[in-house]
């Protein structure tokens, strides 16, 4: 885990954004009033293998691509709710999937360009598995260079989990880094950072999608966050 410090920030993609979408505004800002702690990797095969033995649970497909320390995949949001839930009750400490604003923040880390190490889209095999350079599937975690604040494969190879339910932009968003209640499409959950196939854009700190909450998917993984 890695300790994110309290701070504020600007959530969402600005309006001279060439790449941005409709759901990633109005840009507005979020205060983030208290650290927590959020997982330097996405939940690898290893740790949530172990889950599904102590919870006599079936352990989700690999797609034939391995297991070990690749990101957990064919993981659905209620999944890595039970699985935050369990690890809680093991430890004694608060996990759970970090809400929308903290995992922007968190990827940000200090940061206001498209991705966390700058503009310049050339740069992004250095730090992503994405659909130029995955070979079409995941890959082990902590091969690509880190974010500012060290966390890994933020951008890329899968998708996070996160606690909010998805709405179609940002009018009404809290403003405290809260998750975001339920909308019209209570279905959808939100998912962030780009997986193994997907174009640069959808790499973005501010891109955004929604994904329903019993989806178990090859470009699904979570990385837990934890209340310190």
């Amino acid at each position: 885990m890695v300790l994110i410090p309290p701070g504020s920030f600007l959530m969402g993609a600005s309006e001279s954004d060439s790449q941005a979408s409709n759901d990633e505004k109005p840009q507005h800002r979020v205060s983030i009033a208290r650290p927590f702690a959020i997982g330097r990797y996405a939940v690898t095969f290893d740790e949530y293998d172990r889950f599904c033995a102590a919870t006599r649970r079936e352990k989700p497909g690999d797609e034939g691509w391995g297991r070990g320390r690749r990101p957990a995949i064919n993981v659905s949001w209620d999944d890595a709710v039970a699985c935050a839930a369990w690890l809680s009750e093991q430890t004694g400490r608060h996990y759970r999937l970090p809400t929308e604003a903290e995992w922007e923040y968190a990827a940000r880390a200090g940061t206001a360009t498209r991705w966390s190490f700058g503009n310049d889209e050339s740069a992004l095999g250095d730090y992503a598995w994405f659909c130029g350079n995955s070979d079409s599937k995941t890959h082990p975690v902590g091969e690509k260079q880190p974010n500012p604040w060290g966390l890994y494969d933020i951008h890329g190879n899968v998708w996070d989990w996160v606690q909010d339910s998805y709405h179609g932009n940002y009018a009404g968003a809290p403003a405290d880094g809260a998750k975001r209640s339920e909308s019209c499409r209570t279905a959808d959950r939100v998912i962030r950072g780009g997986a193994w196939l997907d174009l640069p854009a959808w790499l973005r700190s501010a891109n955004r999608s929604g994904s329903w909450p019993s989806d178990r998917l090859g470009t699904l993984g979570f990385r837990l966050a934890q209340d310190l």
